[in-house]
């Protein structure tokens, strides 16, 4: 996987950091990660200084001084990578419920099949989601459902946070401009991939629920996710 990297956003993953740091890093000696976390109380970002010792050129952290949000922290590790050499991004989870082994598959469909973005999608061939409530998983399936219905986006996953971007989608994207902090997020840079019209690929994968640390789910941001998507579509017609 030359040229690549992992962004691992972290708060309060004491307990999966350096099993998925392990986990990334065997699936090729070439691929990099970047940890940011949001100064973590359980010193998350000390476990990664002392994996540093054993990876000081393939882990880099980046700690911010409060928790903001997973879009910032999103939009922190993707300027930090722009100012580096890597072709392909990926935005992953640090709990494991996106499957390591996976990346192989992302990278392949941007960098040999030429996609801009490939998603780690949960329901692209029905429903690939193990150890979440009936509810929960409904929850999130017509959620996806209720954005692509929104937004006219041909993707099955809209909310998927296991992607790998190529660095000229991130380039294009102001990411100034990108407003959700929440999982929102995700839906608002998938759109915003869409509208410039990048090629976008949907690839099977299996999400299965962390074991591990708790949830970050909240309902101040599956709000903005439903209320947030109605703006976001309204400004892209008042902009055309």
């Amino acid at each position: 996987m030359t040229g690549a990297i992992v962004i691992i956003p972290t708060y309060n993953e004491i307990e999966n950091i350096e099993a998925i740091i392990k986990a990334v890093f065997s699936q090729s000696e070439a691929i990099h990660i970047l940890i940011v976390d949001d100064n973590s109380p359980d010193l998350t970002s000390l476990k990664v200084k002392e994996l540093q010792k054993d990876y000081s050129d393939r882990l880099f952290l980046e700690v911010r001084q409060e928790k903001s949000g997973l879009g910032t922290a999103y939009i922190h590790g993707f300027k930090w990578c722009l100012k580096k050499e890597y072709r392909y991004i990926f935005e992953m989870d640090a709990d494991f419920s996106h499957d390591p082994k996976d990346l192989q598959r992302l990278y392949d469909a941007c960098a040999i099949n030429g996609a801009d973005l490939s998603i780690g999608s949960r329901y692209i061939t029905g429903v690939n989601v193990v150890n979440w409530p009936m509810g929960r998983v409904l929850m999130s399936y017509c959620a996806s459902k209720y954005v692509r219905f929104i937004t006219g986006m041909n993707i099955n996953d809209t909310t998927a946070g296991f992607v790998c971007y190529k660095r000229e989608v991130l380039e294009t994207i102001d990411l100034n401009a990108i407003k959700f902090i929440g999982y929102a997020f995700q839906i608002e840079m998938k759109f915003k991939t869409y509208l410039k019209k990048f090629k976008i690929t949907e690839v099977p994968v299996i999400f299965t629920d962390r074991t591990k640390g708790e949830s970050k789910l909240s309902s101040g941001i599956i709000s903005e996710a439903i209320f947030g998507v109605i703006s976001m579509k309204l400004k892209s017609l008042f902009k055309r």
